[in-house]
């Protein structure tokens, strides 16, 4: 690629030797320029008119020496651009020498492992296999010992130059044929004699070895001799010796497989440029092996971005003729959004075999450090501290939610300090392994009994919340620094700051309850703002994700997002972020077969597309018990896991009609409800406590009361309009209660 930099210097070069050659004269171009204008009378706007200021080279508006004003469009002559040769030095990007698997202790034990079982199975398979193959090779021995003989009888009669011969006697060229015959005769006395001469050498050497020789050495050469024939014998579609592993076979990726590709995408700037014989692509380094796959870097047309290849991922599979799991463009962060890296994998991503997780038969983990859960499409581990984060995972049904949300309970359930709170409002058990074994609580199914259990417990959640800043707050500096939970301050059981892991599948039922679902939201918010300095962690999933299912306050501020495949532009941003879908980063391009595949935004890093570690019920269950070990060793296994019944009761222990009775006088007509609200927390703060002005009106609208607009005066002697209710509406409400004991 050409920089700016080169053509000035060839420029200046030959305006150099230019001036050196005496048959012609170097123009001054400003001057040129200049007399141009004067001549012409300037540009437009009449002799009369007046001209604007004159403009030098460097901007500053100065004139012309004989006092005319004049103005360039070009301003001066043309000047270098662009930085030097030190400038792009400077901010050149230099490749690793080392590449990445190797730095990586894991990744180079991993691929070491991978090599040593490859050829481990290939010598046992071949071991177990070799009577069979010597059984073929002696059977095949007597045909290629026939085989020899007429091949070596055929060589010393020179048949291979028969044709020739014939051809000569087809066009009666006697002088051509006397000379071919002349060749043969030569050729055949001479191969007579070497032929004679090694039958003899060979049956000396055969005499030798059955006087002389031992009788091993015999058995050897006899063994030599049969598989030599045997092999000599064999046919082409009847191998001796099978494979003992079927390696996949990937096709080079190469530049014109590339551009072809790109060129059947159907985008105007690619077809325009290699209509015009220009590749379409400018390749910024070569195409080189990337872990399982092949890897290709470069620029894209002026135009073109990495979200309209992305777009067009379907159509690129069908243009490099691979399977749509082995196919994954990106864009490069800290780059423009032309910049694309072409990722094609050996293998389907979804089919490909990944390494043993570490913590599938053993180990245990600490949640302050990164524990890997999934491999990225180069079948590298990706890692996730699970502190400090609240998390949101989305997806349409049947793609792995779920799972990927009890993967992540089960790691946390491997940290015996952790105290795990696990919901399952589908109710099909999915749960279940994690919080029978560990939970410290758990529930399923959306009845009222589940639900008033989960409002209990996120009613306590955020009490303990509370606690915990007052803890971290009171500690001197020097143990906690940051104001925030650490694993050291985690251990210490005194202090009560052990992790708390809160996982709610299919969430949208807690936040769309009718009567509870503001409540829910409201707790949940606290917890996701709040509760990862202190060491509580929410993990919520969802397949609707919607403004509903994951209100605003929960999803600007949850630092984890994963969202596996999702069908539109909203539900995508929803989960992974605003603008998400127009940077390129799109969970709809995921096909039904990418079960578990996910982006992940997170870690501090940019978007990944990470396949979770598989984990069947069965297994759940292994490493639940395994868990639940770890929990009793350490003494730590309560509340549910051991058939404790919360201390609270599964439903409200207050009347709400009553107290809003008792807090709104005969006086108030009509109140607003973010009074009714204080009033309310102040007169049952452990139940009331936090209540807004929207906790009332959801509250109310199960019983029938609507709010309305209230005119009233704020506290400075502000009139203003607010939502509130009449007082009749509620005493009517009451009323209708207590002739119908039945009623809500």
């Amino acid at each position: 690629m050409k920089h700016p930099d080169d053509d000035n210097e060839l420029f200046n070069r030959l305006e150099a030797e230019m001036a050196a050659d005496s048959g012609g004269d170097v123009v001054d171009l400003d001057k040129a320029r200049s007399a141009r204008v004067e001549s012409g009378g300037g540009g437009g706007g009449g002799g009369g008119g007046r001209r604007p200021p004159a403009t030098t080279p460097d901007g500053s508006g100065a004139k012309s020496a004989d006092g005319s004003a004049r103005m360039m469009v070009d301003q001066s002559a043309p000047t270098a651009t662009g930085p030097g040769y030190l400038g792009r030095l400077a901010g050149a990007r230099r490749r690793s020498v080392v590449p990445e698997w190797l730095r990586s202790t894991g990744e180079l034990k991993t691929a070491a492992g991978w090599v040593a079982r490859h050829y481990a199975h290939a010598a046992g398979y071949h071991a177990l296999r070799t009577p069979v193959y010597a059984a073929r090779l002696a059977l095949q021995a007597p045909p290629g010992a026939a085989k020899f003989v007429g091949g070596t009888l055929r060589w010393v009669a020179d048949r291979e130059g028969e044709p020739v011969r014939l051809a000569a006697v087809r066009r009666e060229d006697a002088a051509e044929y006397l000379k071919l015959s002349r060749q043969r005769d030569g050729r055949v006395r001479l191969r007579t004699l070497v032929a004679v001469l090694g039958m003899f050498i060979g049956l000396a050497t055969a005499l030798a070895l059955y006087v002389l020789a031992p009788t091993w050495l015999q058995v050897v050469s006899v063994s030599a001799l049969v598989m030599a024939l045997g092999s000599h014998g064999r046919h082409a579609d009847a191998p001796v010796i099978h494979r003992a592993v079927e390696l996949p076979k990937a096709v080079k990726l190469t530049s014109d497989i590339v551009l072809r590709a790109l060129g059947s995408l159907g985008i105007p700037a690619i077809n325009q440029a290699q209509g015009k014989g220009r590749d379409g692509f400018e390749f910024t380094a070569p195409i080189t092996r990337d872990g399982p796959g092949w890897r290709a870097e470069g620029n894209l047309p002026f135009g073109v971005t990495v979200t309209d290849i992305i777009e067009r991922r379907e159509r690129l599979a069908s243009g490099l003729r691979r399977p749509l799991g082995c196919v994954w463009p990106e864009a490069v962060a800290d780059e423009h959004t032309g910049r694309l890296v072409l990722w094609v994998g050996d293998q389907d991503m979804s089919k490909a075999k990944k390494p043993a997780w570490p913590l599938l038969k053993a180990g245990t983990v600490d949640l302050f450090k990164p524990v890997p859960y999934g491999t990225d499409q180069r079948g590298r581990w990706v890692a996730l501290t699970f502190m400090y984060i609240a998390g949101l995972i989305g997806a349409i049904p049947r793609m792995g939610k779920t799972f990927l949300l009890r993967l992540w309970l089960l790691i946390a359930a491997l940290d015996p300090r952790a105290e795990l709170h696990t919901y399952d409002m589908k109710g099909t058990g999915d749960l279940d392994p994690v919080g029978n074994a560990v939970s410290h609580r758990h529930a399923a199914g959306d009845d009222d009994e589940a639900i008033h259990y989960a409002l209990n417990d996120f009613r306590a959640l955020r009490e303990e919340l509370r606690r915990r800043t007052k803890v971290i707050r009171s500690l001197p500096r020097d143990i906690c620094p940051e104001s925030k939970v650490t694993s050291e301050l985690a251990s210490k059981r005194s202090l009560g700051l052990h992790p708390i892991v809160i996982g709610v599948d299919e969430c949208q039922v807690l936040f769309e309850h009718p009567e509870h679902g503001k409540e829910f939201e409201e707790h949940a918010t606290d917890l996701v703002k709040r509760g990862p300095a202190t060491g509580m962690v929410l993990f919520l999933a969802t397949q609707r994700p919607d403004a509903k299912s994951l209100p605003t306050g929960i999803s600007a501020n949850a630092s984890l997002r994963a969202c596996l495949k999702v069908m539109g532009q909203t539900e995508n941003d929803m989960v992974l972020g605003t603008s998400s879908y127009k940077r390129g980063v799109r969970a709809t391009m995921f096909a039904w077969g990418d079960k578990g595949i996910h982006y992940l935004i997170g870690e501090g890093s940019d978007a990944r597309i990470v396949g979770g570690v598989f984990v069947d019920a069965p297994g759940a269950e292994r490493i639940a018990a395994r868990a639940r070990t770890a929990r009793e060793a350490a003494g730590l296994l309560s509340g549910y896991a051991l058939g404790e019944a919360p201390e609270q009761g599964t439903g409200p222990a207050y009347d709400l009609l009553a107290d809003i009775a008792a807090v709104v006088p005969e006086q108030d007509k009509r109140i607003w409800n973010e009074r009714i609200a204080a009033r309310l927390a102040e007169l049952r703060p452990d139940v009331y406590g936090g209540w807004k002005g929207e906790n009332v009106t959801s509250a109310l609208k199960p019983h029938g009361i609507k709010t309305r607009d209230v005119a009233g005066t704020t506290d400075d002697g502000t009139r203003t309009t607010r939502r509130g209710i009449a007082r009749t509406d509620l005493l009517k409400a009451i009323a209708e209660r207590n002739e119908k004991p039945g009623a809500a």
